[in-house]
């Protein structure tokens, strides 16, 4: 006969496992003071205020001046020509320069537009309809259309489009006239051909030289190639955090014997029949631990005992979190006496809405929940200020009015910046920023590698 073991077995396993991404306090990270770069006391700074905030207190005077000057010396390190931020700087020319604004905004719809102008002129060009007419001059003029739109050579299709309005031939066929007439006066059409006009600007030119310093184009030859060499390592993290999961879901059941059967799924996408927003929420989990149900049903239903991301970086995990936690909130959203239907790549599984209500987000209950699995090195010294609050706090108005300042030559003090303070501690859209670093120890403390989860499953084997 098997002895049941502890419930909290799979806890005693959960906690055993190294954390090698831990982060400590930041007062212990920023012990030495005088060698820290100005991120890593502006995060300081910042996690000051969050603890005061969090008492009920006021940050101090002094805190106050720390964030203030240390910003003002982001700002600085950031204009350098050597070794400054590419990123912040074209941003800083967008918002000294009226031409780069425009440009920046045409840009930022261009996919839009070219989508609806490939698709306005298929609806009269497509080669399938070039195919039904005769060969000769109306065939030749369609073609021609087609693919200056396809070749994106905006002002040439203008052109084009005027030349065959006025055709004898197309004038007397009112309806492919109203088409190419509509296509010509399009507002799409209109803001590529001035995004093509001006990308011959100089300083357009030199903003797109800044933009391209941070990596590839969307959409270029490198995004995609980057993306795709993106796509394995997380496969491969995927793929090693599956064996780790399996070898502990036998350990478990070797422990457990007639009592529960635990088995792995991937890739297990949430039904819409849980009655909550799916909006911005995960909805698909990378590797899920489920036990089944006891006593078993009809049919085997299954309860969720550990639900497992795959990242390629810290940085990645660290974005995700905010989705992750709405994703366990929309899981929470189910109806305890309902059984849900998950479809996974080991088919589809039944799981009690039981299971699912009981998840919960906060500090605790979330360590019992979720794992992070990463294989990225450990830095030797941790990034403690998160790439997007980072750029929140150089993107402020404030902060590039005072660059602005410095780039013309003006006096420009950091007292200017006390605006940013102000938002950091009252804005409801500053939060994330406020929260920075306690959501990266968060993340970090979610955070395990694959082979410290087959480790610690090894060794406890081997206890056992």
């Amino acid at each position: 006969m098997s002895v049941k073991p502890s419930p909290s077995l799979l806890d005693e396993k959960l906690d055993a496992v190294a954390r090698r991404y831990r982060l400590p306090a930041l007062a212990i990270v920023c012990a030495s003071t005088q060698q820290a770069s100005p991120a890593t006391m502006l995060a300081l700074a910042i996690e000051q205020a969050r603890e005061a905030s969090a008492r009920g207190e006021a940050p101090e005077a002094a805190n106050r001046r720390l964030f203030i000057e240390t910003l003002a010396r982001m700002i600085r390190d950031a204009m350098r020509e050597e070794g400054g931020d590419p990123v912040f700087q074209a941003m800083l020319l967008r918002h000294r320069n009226a031409v780069v604004r425009e440009y920046a905004s045409l840009a930022a719809h261009a996919s839009v537009d070219r989508r609806l102008i490939h698709a306005a002129v298929n609806a009269i060009a497509h080669p399938a309809k070039q195919q039904r007419l005769l060969p000769g001059p109306q065939r030749d003029a369609l073609a021609r259309l087609h693919a200056l739109a396809f070749a994106e050579a905006w002002p040439a299709l203008a052109d084009a489009l005027q030349r065959c309005l006025e055709t004898p031939r197309i004038a007397h066929e009112a309806a492919l006239q109203r088409g190419l007439a509509q296509l010509l006066e399009s507002d799409a059409l209109h803001r590529l051909r001035r995004l093509d006009a001006l990308t011959s600007d100089e300083r357009v030119r030199h903003y797109q030289v800044l933009w391209d310093r941070q990596g590839p184009r969307p959409g270029s030859s490198s995004a995609v190639a980057r993306g795709l060499s993106s796509k394995r390592r997380g496969a491969a993290v995927e793929a090693s955090a599956t064996d780790a999961l399996a070898a502990l879901a036998r350990r478990l059941n070797d422990a457990q014997g007639e009592f529960a059967t635990y088995r792995v799924v991937n890739s297990m996408r949430v039904p819409a029949a849980i009655p909550a927003s799916h909006e911005r929420a995960k909805t698909e989990w990378d590797v899920v631990l489920l036990r089944e149900a006891q006593p078993p049903a009809d049919a085997a239903t299954w309860d969720v005992c550990l639900l497992v991301e795959a990242k390629a970086s810290v940085d990645a995990a660290t974005t995700d979190l905010p989705r992750l936690v709405r994703g366990l909130t929309l899981l929470a959203h189910a109806d305890p006496h309902t059984v849900y239907s998950f479809r996974t790549l080991q088919g589809t599984v039944r799981l009690r809405g039981a299971s699912l209500a009981a998840l919960t987000s906060d500090g605790p209950g979330l360590r019992r929940t979720v794992l992070y699995c990463c294989d990225a090195p450990v830095e030797a010294t941790p990034r403690v200020l998160s790439p997007a609050s980072r750029m929140q706090l150089l993107s402020a108005h404030a902060s590039l009015e005072f660059a602005s300042a410095l780039a013309e030559g003006r006096e420009a003090d950091s007292a200017d910046l006390e605006p940013v303070w102000r938002q950091l501690l009252e804005s409801p859209r500053w939060r994330a920023v406020l929260d920075q670093y306690a959501t990266l120890r968060e993340v970090r403390e979610l955070m395990v590698h694959p082979e410290d989860l087959r480790a610690a499953v090894d060794i406890a084997t081997q206890d056992g």
